[in-house]
C-alpha cells in the first residue's frame, strides 16, 4: 500500500506521492512535473512523509563502506531488503539513503535482484564486471581523443594526420561507405550526413581510403570472392566432329574467357549455313548442382576495370572456354537461312571444334586481304551479318550507336581506351543475334520451357541522326522481360528471342543450355515454375551485376579525371532541357550536364574544360570552353 508523501521510483527517477484517488496516483518528478500512474507503474522505497525531492539524489556511499556491506552480505547470504541495505551502508534508514541503495541496486556491479531480495555478487562476477567497466572508460577515453583528432585532421588534413590505430573506430564510417549499414556513430557524432557518399568522401579527407578504392560492388550487395565450386569436366558424350570448318572465336584483345565462334558453309540456291559454336559447361552442369546454385546466385559474371569475378569457377575456363586448347567441346547452333536471311532451319547438338581466335582489329584486316581460306569466311560471315541487320531493320528494329570504352587498371593507373567498331564486331553481333532468334524458335517448336527475352519501345516524335538520336532512342527503349512465353522483341525486330551464347557469363544463357541438355539426352527438363523462380532470382543478382559495372565504369573515370583539371575534352551536344544540355564526351563514353553559353543545335561539336571532380558522387563538372 503506498500512501501520500511517500517516495516512489519512476522509470528509475525518484518522485513524491502527491495524491492517490480514483485508482490514480499522481506523482511529482525531481522537474517539478506532475504525472498520474498506475500503482504497478512505481516502485515504493521509503514510506516518508517525504516533503520535497531536493536532495534526495545527493547521497552516495564511500568505496569502503560499499565493500564492506557486500562483504558482510557475501558472509551471510541470505538476501536483504533495500531497507536493510541502505542501513547497513549509510548506517540509516531516510528517503536519501533509500534511493543511495536503490541506485547502488541498479548499478548493478555489487548487488542483484529486486527491491526486496537484494543478494550480493560473487567475487569472480564483480571482478570482471569491474574490468569490463573499466575497459569501457580506456575505450571511451581513446574515442574522445580520436574524435579530437579526426576534427582537427579535418580542419587541417595537411598538418594532422590519423594513424593506422585509428582504424578500429572508423569500421562504422566504411559500413556505411559500404552500403553494409545505414547509420553511423562517428559520421553522427560529426554532424555529418549519414550518406554513403558523405563517408566515402570522409574516408578520403582523413587518409583512409585511396582514390582507388571503389565501394560500388559491396553497395549493390555483390561478394568479390571467387566460387571455388568448380564443375566436372565435359563427360564422354558422341560429339560430331566440326574440325573441319573454318571457326573463329572474335572478341576484344581484353577478353580472357572466349564462349562463342562462327562459321559458315554455303549451301544450294543461295542459302546459307551459320553455325554458332558455344562453351558447353552443361554438359555437366545440371540443375541444384553446387556449380549451378552458385551461377544462379551470381547471375553473371561481374567485369571490372580492376578485376573480373566470374560467375563460375576459373579452374572452369580451361575444361569449356572455347580455343584454349588444340580442340574444344561445345553446343553448336546450326541455322540455315535463305538468300534473304531468314532461319529455315535451326538443329542443336554437341560437337568438338577446332578454334582459331582473333581479335576483332585482326578480323578487320584479315577481310581486307586476299587469297585466303580464312579471309573468304570472314567475308561471307560479314555479309551474312549485314543481311541480317538489313531484315532486322526492315522488321523494325531500333539500332543504337553510342560511344563505348574499355577501362582497365594498369601498375595503378587508370586507363580509358575508346572501343574501335570494327566490322567484325557488327559481325559478332549479328551472328549471336541469329543465334539466340534460332534457339528461340527451336525452343518454341518443340515445346520446350524457355527464358525468352522481350522488350518494349515507345518512341514518340522526331529523332534526329547521329549521336542525339541513338541517346534518345535509348531513352524510348523499356527494360527487359524474361519470361517462359515467347514475346516480341521490339528493340532487335524479332517476334521470338533468346540468349544462349555467353554461358560462362550469363546464368540466363546457362539454364537455356540446361534445358537443351536435358532435351537432347530425353531426360526430365525443368517445369515452367522451376525455371520462372530461376529466372526471378538470378535476373535480380544480373541486374545488380551490371549497375555496380556502371558504377565500377564512372568511379573510375572520376579517378582518371581528378587529375586533370582545367584539361579541354571534344564533347557533343545531345539535348537541351530548360537551360542545360545533356552532352556526351565520346573519348571517355560520359555522359553530363552543361550549361552552354552560345545557342547550339543536336549533333553540334561543343569543347569542355573539366573545372572539378567529386570521387564520392560520382560527378565531374565541365563549363564550356570559350
Amino acid at each position: 500500500m503506498i500512501d501520500e508523501n511517500a517516495l516512489v521510483v519512476y522509470k528509475n527517477k525518484p518522485a513524491l506521492v502527491k495524491d492517490i484517488s480514483d485508482g490514480k496516483i499522481t506523482i511529482s518528478l525531481a522537474d517539478g512535473g506532475q504525472v498520474k500512474v498506475r500503482e504497478k507503474d512505481v516502485e515504493l522505497i521509503h514510506r516518508g512523509p517525504v516533503k520535497e525531492l531536493g536532495g534526495i539524489e545527493g547521497s552516495g556511499a564511500s568505496e569502503t563502506a560499499l565493500r564492506e556491506a557486500w562483504e558482510l552480505l557475501s558472509d551471510e547470504g541470505a538476501p536483504v531488503s533495500l531497507k536493510d541495505l541502505a542501513a547497513l551502508v549509510f548506517n540509516e534508514y531516510t528517503p536519501s539513503s533509500a534511493y543511495a541503495a536503490y541506485c547502488l541496486l541498479r548499478d548493478g556491479l555489487y548487488f542483484s535482484g529486486n527491491i526486496d531480495a537484494i543478494t550480493p555478487r560473487g567475487k569472480d562476477e564483480v571482478n570482471a564486471v569491474e574490468a569490463k567497466r573499466t575497459e569501457k572508460q580506456r575505450e571511451t577515453g581513446e574515442r574522445v581523443q580520436f574524435l579530437e583528432r579526426l576534427k582537427a585532421c579535418l580542419k587541417k588534413p595537411a598538418d594532422n594526420r590519423m594513424s593506422a590505430d585509428d582504424a578500429r573506430f572508423m569500421q562504422d564510417v566504411e559500413a556505411l561507405a559500404y552500403g553494409k549499414s545505414v547509420k553511423s556513430r562517428t559520421m553522427k557524432e560529426l554532424g555529418l550526413g549519414e550518406t554513403p557518399e558523405e563517408a566515402h568522401a570522409l574516408l578520403l579527407k582523413t587518409g583512409f581510403w585511396t582514390a582507388e578504392v571503389n565501394p560500388y560492388p559491396a553497395r549493390f550487395g555483390l561478394s568479390l570472392n571467387r566460387t571455388n565450386i568448380c564443375p566436372d569436366a565435359p563427360p564422354p558424350e558422341e560429339r560430331r566432329d566440326l574440325c573441319h570448318l573454318a571457326s573463329f572465336a572474335i572478341d576484344s584483345p581484353w577478353s580472357h574467357d572466349p564462349d562463342d565462334a562462327v562459321s559458315i558453309e554455303t549451301a544450294e540456291a543461295g542459302k546459307s549455313v551459320l553455325y554458332v559454336h558455344v562453351a558447353d559447361p552443361a554438359s555437366s552442369i545440371t540443375p541444384e548442382s553446387p556449380a549451378e546454385r552458385e551461377a544462379r546466385d551470381r547471375g553473371a559474371t561481374l567485369y571490372l576495370p580492376e578485376d573480373t569475378i566470374r560467375m563460375l569457377a576459373d579452374d572452369a575456363l580451361p575444361l569449356f572456354a572455347l580455343g584454349l586448347g588444340e580442340k574444344s567441346p561445345a553446343l553448336t547452333f546450326k541455322m540455315t537461312l535463305d538468300a534473304g536471311g531468314e532461319i529455315i532451319d535451326t538443329d542443336i547438338f554437341p560437337s568438338v571444334v577446332k578454334i582459331r581466335r582473333v581479335t576483332y582489329e585482326d578480323a578487320d584486316k584479315e577481310m581486307d586481304s586476299a587469297g585466303t581460306t580464312d579471309a573468304a569466311a570472314l567475308r561471307a560471315l560479314y555479309e551474312l551479318a549485314m543481311r541480317n541487320l538489313k531484315r532486322r531493320s526492315i522488321l523494325g528494329a531500333v539500332n543504337i550507336e553510342l560511344p563505348d570504352t574499355h577501362i582497365s587498371i594498369e601498375n595503378g593507373e587508370v586507363k580509358i581506351e575508346p572501343v574501335v567498331q570494327y566490322r567484325s564486331v557488327s559481325l559478332v553481333r549479328e551472328c549471336m543475334i541469329i543465334a539466340g532468334e534460332g534457339a528461340g524458335n527451336w525452343a518454341a517448336g518443340n515445346g520446350l520451357v524457355f527464358p525468352y527475352i522481350s522488350q518494349e519501345v515507345e518512341i514518340q516524335g522526331k529523332i534526329p541522326g547521329g549521336l542525339a538520336g541513338s541517346w534518345q532512342l535509348r531513352r524510348c527503349m523499356r527494360p527487359r522481360i524474361l519470361s517462359t512465353r515467347p514475346g516480341r522483341h521490339y528493340g532487335l525486330g524479332l517476334d521470338t528471342y533468346s540468349q544462349v551464347t555467353s554461358p560462362l557469363r550469363r546464368y540466363t544463357d546457362l539454364l537455356s543450355h540446361m534445358q537443351i541438355r536435358a532435351f537432347l539426352r530425353g531426360e526430365k527438363t525443368l517445369s515452367t515454375d522451376e525455371v520462372s523462380a530461376r529466372l526471378g532470382f538470378s535476373e535480380a543478382a544480373a541486374v545488380a551485376a551490371v549497375q555496380a559495372e556502371r558504377a565500377s565504369n564512372n568511379h573510375w573515370t572520376m579517378v582518371y579525371l581528378s587529375g586533370k583539371k582545367d584539361s579541354v575534352w571534344d564533347a557533343v551536344a545531345l539535348d537541351k532541357k530548360i537551360n542545360r544540355w545533356a552532352v556526351i564526351i565520346p573519348s571517355l563514353a560520359l555522359e553530363t550536364q552543361v550549361s552552354l553559353q552560345k545557342d547550339v543545335s543536336p549533333n553540334e561539336d561543343v569543347k569542355l574544360a573539366l573545372k572539378s571532380v567529386n570521387i564520392p558522387r560520382g560527378e565531374a563538372v565541365f563549363v564550356q570552353e570559350r
